[in-house]
């Protein structure tokens, strides 16, 4: 589990096509400082398994499923990715419970600067707009996000300045391709209603 607290912008090093995945090799010093094979790191928000680990690099494999669900494909050498190591046991949810498993992406509409910050407009799936609320929860790039406005098709999210500076959020630009992650929250109590609905009906 995650928190959608970024530690730190990483970098991809290099990239191997393996016909149906490809291995991404990825610098972060930070992540990687008590990094073991077979631990998790969320990359731009999927939660992947380092492979190999060596200095302050690690590599992962990523499957086609991922690579189709998520934008980790459009990823390339010199691409920056925002990186977060699991929660501690103990440790302060700074963010929200963030699971690493991408709900579906979508894509950077507007950005709209402020003195002190700045408004950032993105596209959302159709079947995802039922979890996203005014003031609720969201997941970008794996960043643990308050949506300020949410639209039928859209929703916006104020960035400070340190989030401007430390994630990949202050450089993507419009048409640019981000990952999103719902409060999995919503999504049980979806169900749970569902499921007693679907009983009181019989």
């Amino acid at each position: 589990m995650f928190t959608g607290i970024v530690e730190e912008l990483g970098e991809v090093t290099a990239v191997e096509n393996l016909g149906d995945a490809s291995r991404f090799r990825l610098r972060g010093p930070v992540v990687t400082e008590d990094a073991q094979h077979g631990d998790s790191i969320a990359v731009n928000g999927v939660c992947l398994t380092v492979v190999e680990h060596e200095g302050d690099e690690f590599t992962a494999d990523v499957m086609a499923e991922t690579l189709d669900r998520s934008s980790l494909g459009a990823l390339a050498v010199g691409s920056r990715v925002n990186l977060e190591r699991p929660m501690a046991v103990g440790a302060r949810l700074g963010g929200h419970i963030v699971q690493g498993h991408v709900d579906g992406t979508g894509t950077v509409i507007e950005r709209r600067p402020s003195e002190n910050w700045e408004i950032v407009k993105v596209s959302l799936p159709a079947d995802l707009s039922r979890y996203v609320v005014e003031k609720g929860s969201i997941t970008v790039d794996g960043i643990s996000l308050t949506v300020v406005d949410a639209g039928p098709d859209y929703f916006t999210v104020s960035l400070i300045p340190t989030t401007l500076a430390l994630t990949t959020l202050g450089r993507k630009q419009p048409e640019d391709p981000v990952n999103l992650e719902v409060d999995v929250v919503a999504k049980y109590v979806e169900r749970l209603l569902g499921d007693r609905t679907r009983e009181t009906a019989k």
